[in-house]
């Protein structure tokens, strides 16, 4: 009865087999992991992200499409020219109220 003993566990294809099941599986989580991704380079949203906000390495990088721009801050206080356009409001609840302002007040 030794012809019906099972040989296939010395088959090295098999592990081999296995490999390739295991590589399709990584594969499919990085897919998804890409797909997942608010940059992901396929999508044609707009999305802002904003790294270590408040700090002064902070980084805002905004894709718009497929152009990607990054904006490095620079640690310094900015200056400019401009008029006051209205007036924000915090409320006891934490929500924000803009205001706009017809005179520029």
């Amino acid at each position: 009865m030794r012809f019906l003993a099972d040989d296939d566990a010395d088959d090295p294809v098999l592990s081999v087999v296995n490999l390739i099941d295991l590589f399709l599986v990584v594969i499919a989580i990085l897919m998804v992991a890409i797909v997942n991704n608010p940059l992901n380079p396929f999508s044609a949203s707009k999305v802002v992200t904003v790294e270590n906000p408040g700090a002064p390495d902070m980084r805002i990088t905004v894709k718009d499409g497929k152009e990607l721009t990054r904006y490095q801050s620079s640690g310094q206080i900015g200056e400019g020219q401009g008029v006051r356009v209205g007036i924000t409001y915090r409320l006891p609840d934490g929500r924000l109220i803009y205001v706009p302002g017809a005179d520029g007040r």
